[in-house]
């Protein structure tokens, strides 16, 4: 293991004996603002506090490819970098950003109206798809995350590699779609379990590669501390499942069909134009990014 991760246990290490002094329940500032919504107050477990940052990459699923060109945060709390353990929920917010990712092609380039739908019903696409054909994708959390942050930086040459463990769905927006269409949901999540070295995809995908993210530690002075970063890594995963979409159509458009049906003829275009559902090697996640981790006693000692 590197120099700067034993400096940053041993740092750790003293820092506990400053816990006893910062009971009080002010906000972090300083360097360690940025851990504010850390759940450390009301969860004594967690020992380390993290913001993830993804600045760029990519989500193929089926047939479709949405760059992410948009900041997504991951933030929250763990109790241990160098073991699989849970992702604790931040406070005041929720552990992943709902940034929406806009989809290539819109509203025509996610979907078509098929020659035997209702007139009603292609009048209305048509109509949307002059005024409002922009679509988003917005990945939204449906069970906890799991992480080992260390193989972030060090993914070790055999056994399990997973960085963060993501089950999530994809909510697409549109004024056509209305506002519940998804891909995945709590009890069919896609799983991303996104690794730093290579991957081993069932075909047709090949292996990829990620970025381990080089460690530095960064010196702190109020309190005097330190902030653990790993920088300028990538992480992948293209060896997931994705569902097919669901709830998809608006039910408050003006059109004389009810709603199973609607969504039911809606649902089928998309997965049908996106070739969903798409098994294991059909599908690819790239998240490049940044990620800081604060222990919890240095962030507790800069409240305010």
């Amino acid at each position: 293991m590197s120099k700067a991760v034993k400096l940053f246990g041993l740092a750790v290490a003293c820092a506990l004996g400053i816990s006893a002094q910062t009971a009080s329940a002010g906000t972090p500032s300083g360097d360690y603002a940025m851990f504010q919504h850390c759940p450390y107050q009301s969860n004594a477990i967690v020992t380390g506090c993290v913001v993830a940052t993804i600045n760029s990459g990519s989500f193929k699923i089926g047939r479709a490819n949405v760059p992410i060109n948009k900041p997504i945060v991951l933030q929250g709390g763990v109790n241990n970098i160098a073991d699989m353990g849970q992702f604790y929920e931040p406070t005041d917010v929720p552990a992943m950003s709902p940034t929406a990712l806009d989809v290539p092609g819109g509203l025509l380039g996610l979907m078509e109206p098929d020659t035997t739908w209702p007139g009603p019903l292609a009048q209305a696409f048509w109509n949307i798809v002059n005024t409002a054909n922009d679509v988003t994708a917005t990945a939204e959390l449906v069970g906890t995350p799991q992480a080992k942050l260390i193989n972030a930086s060090f993914p070790p040459d055999t056994g399990d590699a997973t960085v963060i463990q993501l089950p999530i769905r994809i909510h697409l927006q549109n004024p056509f779609l209305g506002n519940t269409c998804y891909i995945g949901s709590a009890s069919q999540p896609i799983v991303l379990k996104l690794v730093a070295n290579t991957t081993s995809p069932p075909p047709p995908n090949s292996p990829i590669s990620g970025v381990p993210a080089p460690l530095t530690i960064m010196d702190t002075t109020n309190p005097v501390g330190q902030i653990l970063l790993a920088e300028n890594g990538t992480l992948v995963d293209n060896a997931f499942a994705v569902p097919a979409a669901k709830g998809c159509g608006n039910t408050l458009l003006p059109i004389p069909i009810i709603t199973p049906i609607l969504q039911g003829i809606v649902s089928a275009a998309v997965n049908l134009k996106e070739g969903l559902p798409a098994a294991a090697g059909k599908n690819t996640a790239i998240m490049s990014g940044d990620t800081a981790i604060g222990p919890s006693v240095y962030v507790q000692a800069s409240e305010q």
